[in-house]
């Protein structure tokens, strides 16, 4: 066998080895399994883990925005006109968030944090100063205490005379600053000194800057990928005792920072936000790119605050049988001290339209007023989110105050936030790495499919030129007459031409 014949057998062999194997792998997702259990593995909150350290203190920068809905005609809505609001922001704060006191618990399979936030007001992302700018809007003290003492006339006809007293009406003039961070208000001070429970000081926002919302205990992952980052418990609850039925009061999802690895644009993710005092879900939308990273958009459907008619499920979220609010709003008075707050998104986006009919000045967009989570879908970490969040108060005639004899019950809108996060250059470049080395993994068996090919291609190729040299040989060494007489040889070739000897004589 001669060297060339034995470089096109070798190649043929290499090539069938690299095809048989690479196809095989590639049925198998041998590599791909291998490598997801490698992820699942380094993607659990245990000390020492790639994420543990950025999951107790986020690198990427988050804003707080606040919006507020300052009312135009005071007077004109308490004769029974139409509300206008005008909305004022943002006022722009940097939120600092970390997670303090982090100890593992139960042989280390859950572990327990604080988060911690503090904002920092930004000059140059909002739009005036609020220590100086004033807001119209509704008197949420004085809407507090006349609905605790709904259908106790004797104390409402007292109080109505006490806010006459102390000029509390049904709408109030304050600054940004102390609408967020509170104020001391006049009602509220009288209250408190009958009532030690009931907090002399009001804000939005007050006790929220550098505290946390309670202890919560969270799954590691490590015996379910699955659960990673899922809220076990809240305060020492697992389960909350706000709403009327056991579905509405379970604790479901994460806390909004952390998601599993390996994401299917099928599930619904849930996140516990003590804010809402409940749970909530979101869907896949759409695919998405973030900084050259890709992503699934996830945002909560219409069904999550919908209605009990329009969805079922949402039926222990009703206060009471008779307060069930429409599609769009929930009531979360239960856990806000009994205050008539109604929560909703922004500009009441995704809500029935009878409340946005019922404001002038409200014009829900997506673009501007959904709620989103864009993750990407390997590793589950966050590269873009929006959470958006509206506060309203809900207002009615109340027996014993004659000021709300003119009131129509309206969902009156007061404020809404914008949180947003997107990952910077430096977590990106990291993530881009890692998603390298996860796809270079993942699509190894291919790799070895294109060898294969590319390897048989080359076989395949040295096989034609082989043939044409043999080819070409042939007919270089095939038989050539001498003479016209061996073309005409009787003998067939069997005649020898002799030439004749010259003689050298003549």
């Amino acid at each position: 066998m001669t060297r060339r014949s034995c470089a096109i057998t070798a190649t043929g062999i290499v090539s069938a080895v690299l095809l048989v194997t690479g196809i095989g792998l590639v049925l198998s997702q041998a590599f791909r399994t291998l490598v997801h259990n490698r992820l699942k593995k380094e993607i659990v909150l245990v000390s020492g883990s790639k994420v543990f350290e950025s999951w107790k203190t986020p690198p990427p920068p988050v804003f707080m925005e606040f919006f507020f809905f300052n009312v135009t005609n005071v007077d004109e809505f308490l004769e029974g006109a139409k509300p206008q609001v005008q909305q004022v922001g943002p006022y722009t704060y940097r939120e600092y968030r970390y997670k303090e006191n982090v100890s593992a618990v139960e042989n280390a399979s859950k572990v327990s944090a604080h988060t911690t936030k503090t904002f920092v007001f930004l000059s140059d992302k909002s739009v005036g100063d609020p220590a100086v700018d004033r807001i119209t809007t509704v008197n949420i003290p004085a809407w507090a205490v006349m609905t605790k003492l709904k259908g106790s006339f004797w104390k409402a006809n007292f109080v109505s005379i006490l806010m006459n007293s102390l000029g509390s009406g049904l709408f109030t003039t304050r600054s940004v600053d102390e609408l967020l961070w509170g104020y001391e208000d006049p009602l509220l001070v009288r209250v408190s000194a009958t009532n030690r429970e009931v907090e002399k000081v009001f804000g939005l926002m007050y006790k929220k800057n550098g505290s946390n919302a309670g202890e919560m205990v969270y799954h590691t992952g490590q015996d379910n990928y699955l659960d990673y980052g899922r809220v076990d418990t809240w305060a020492g609850q697992s389960q909350l005792t706000f709403w009327t039925s056991n579905q509405s009061n379970s604790i479901n999802g994460t806390d909004g920072s952390a998601f599993h690895p390996l994401l299917s644009k099928d599930e619904r993710i849930y996140i516990f936000t003590p804010d809402l005092c409940r749970s909530i879900y979101m869907e896949f939308e759409k695919d998405v790119e973030v900084k050259g990273i890709p992503a699934y958009r996830f945002t909560p459907p219409r069904s999550v605050l919908a209605s009990k008619e329009e969805n079922p499920a949402n039926e222990g979220f009703c206060v009471k049988p008779q307060e069930c609010l429409g599609t769009g709003v929930l009531k979360v008075s239960p856990c806000r001290k009994g205050a008539p707050v109604v929560a909703s998104f922004p500009h009441f986006h995704l809500a029935d339209e009878k409340y946005v009919a019922a404001i002038g000045g409200m014009a829900p967009q997506s673009r501007h007023h959904q709620t989103f989570l864009d993750l990407n879908p390997t590793t589950g970490v966050i590269v873009r989110a929006n959470k958006r969040a509206q506060v309203n108060i809900l207002l009615s005639r109340i027996l014993g105050f004659p000021k709300t004899r003119t009131v129509n019950e309206t969902i009156f809108p007061v404020m809404f936030l914008n949180e947003s996060v997107v990952i910077d250059d430096a977590s990106a470049a990291k993530l881009q790495k890692l998603l390298l080395i996860v796809s270079l993994g993942s699509n190894f068996p291919l790799i070895i499919v294109g060898l294969g090919a590319i390897t048989l291609a080359a076989f395949i190729v040295l096989l034609i030129r082989a043939r044409q040299q043999k080819t070409s040989t042939e007919d270089d060494t095939s038989y050539c007459p001498v003479s016209d007489k061996e073309k005409n040889d009787p003998q067939n070739g069997t005649f020898i031409g002799l030439t004749e000897k010259s003689d050298p004589q003549a």
